[in-house]
């Protein structure tokens, strides 16, 4: 008996592991694949580049603005829950969007319904993998695997979706993400949630509102960028006073001893902040490049889908290869070093794909560059996740894990926003390399917290 239990308890979790791996690559891959789409999206529903450059943010955005909500209401109705609610959420989304007669209904689909759905499933996913795996060693290994997956889901997005859409069409490759939601759903029956859910336990209403509104209004202002400036700052300063009324609205409610979405005591770990400003730059690299590069293709050089899709294997290649190695490389260095390295590697990267591009009409001169982005995203993103995860206890799961994950997909917005505004202003070679440009700078503000971080492990500090 005790001989046939092991087996099935390891079959079990490695079930419970790859439904949950593999909900972060569908949620990355919905945030990438849509970028060789531009062209075929754009003539079918008759909009614009920009069109799709708003609705692929608006998803982005409606991850970052829910996910600390989200996190919270595992504590309330469990982590199993919440995560299957938001496959079910994610899956409608996905169908809404294969069937939209107009851009209005994609973003309803795919902006909306899918951004929703994974605000819901991905904290969970954090939570769980950081709960069933509690010592440093399996819990790297876990972490390494479901970030390997979502960093391949972001880099092999547009390959996938280039396949796709040029051997169907761009719908299919949502009624893709439906089918992968399926699986999911059936593997997700083994996970058994560790901590019992809290029906008691409050939920900041006034807070989630005010800081979705907020963050809303900062990406809308930066996509505002190239139409109106007055429009833009109008936007960003209405944002950071909504912003400023969320924290001050927090503060009330701990000094009158209410729980408020947010505890202002997990911006008092010095690490974890650190940790925090990492990742969003890493999604921010990630996203702005994989959706600069895509539309620079598309646009400007004229490539079909499945050329980029191609092209992007080397991100997806050299992610694949650094972020599997995620638990041997955790064993050799810190996780400090590993995070500079990353950040050195993508910046590198950045600016190959700035010069080869400029010197040479070949495709292949976006290969190196990509490659060296993939190397570094895959070295640092899972030691990023841990640096922030280990840094709290059980209870405080629910909480940072939406906040991690409401700053990785700020990120991802902000690298999108700020990187397709400047190229959308004026497809052009010029544009295209002071987008890349931009990514660059804000790698080494990435690179900088980096160099902060303790030259020893988490594991060492408690």
């Amino acid at each position: 008996m005790v001989e046939t239990a092991a087996p099935r308890r390891a079959a079990g979790q490695q079930s419970v592991l790859a439904a949950l791996a593999l909900a972060q690559f569908i949620c990355s891959f919905a945030g990438s694949n849509m970028n060789v789409m531009i062209n075929d999206i754009s003539k079918d529903l008759d909009t614009t580049v920009q069109g799709v450059q708003v609705a692929i943010t608006v998803f982005l955005l409606v991850m970052a603005a829910l996910m600390i909500p989200g996190g919270k209401l595992t504590d309330r109705y469990g982590r199993k829950r919440c995560f299957t609610t938001g496959l079910v959420v994610y899956a409608i989304g996905a169908l809404l969007s294969a069937a939209a007669p107009g851009l209005g209904v994609l973003i309803l689909g795919n902006s909306i319904l899918e951004g929703v759905g994974t605000a819901l499933l991905i904290p969970p996913v954090y939570i769980l993998t950081t709960l069933l795996y509690p010592d440093t060693t399996s819990r790297a290994r876990a972490f390494g695997v479901v970030m390997a997956l979502g960093g391949i889901g972001a880099a092999a997005g547009p390959l996938i979706g280039g396949l796709i859409t040029t051997g169907i069409s761009w719908r299919a490759a949502f009624v893709f993400q439906a089918l992968i939601i399926a699986v999911i759903v059936v593997l997700a029956r083994r996970i058994d949630d560790p901590l019992p859910p809290d029906p008691t336990r409050s939920f900041d209403t006034r807070g989630a509102v005010l800081s979705a509104a907020g963050l809303v209004l900062v990406v809308m202002g930066i996509l505002a960028a190239d139409n109106n400036v007055w429009l833009m700052v109008g936007l960003l300063v209405l944002g950071a006073l909504v912003l400023w009324w969320f924290f001050r609205s927090v503060r009330a409610k701990e000094a009158a001893g209410e729980e408020p979405l947010l505890s202002l005591t997990l911006f008092r770990n010095r690490i974890s902040n650190l940790g925090l400003i990492t990742q969003n730059v890493q999604w921010l690299i990630l996203m702005g490049t994989s959706f600069t590069v895509a539309a620079y293709l598309q646009v400007v050089r004229h490539y079909d889908a499945i050329q980029t899709g191609v092209i992007f294997t080397a991100a997806t290649l050299g992610l694949l290869v650094t972020s599997l190695s995620a638990e041997r490389l955790a064993k050799r260095r810190s996780q400090r070093t590993l995070i500079m390295t990353g950040f050195a590697l993508s910046i590198a990267g950045v600016i190959v794909l700035v010069a080869l591009a400029a010197a040479f009409s070949t495709a292949w001169a976006f290969v190196p560059g990509l490659l060296l982005v993939g190397l570094g995203l895959g070295v640092m993103l899972t030691p990023s996740v841990n640096v922030v995860q280990s840094s709290f206890p059980e209870e405080q799961q629910g909480e940072i894990s939406g906040l991690s994950r409401s700053v990785s997909n700020l990120g991802s917005s902000f690298g999108t926003a700020i990187a397709g505004t400047i190229l959308v202003s004026g497809l052009t070679k010029g544009a295209y390399a002071a987008a890349m440009l931009a990514l660059a700078v804000i790698g080494l503000a990435g690179l900088t917290a980096a160099t902060r971080l303790p030259r020893e492990s988490v594991a060492a500090l408690h």
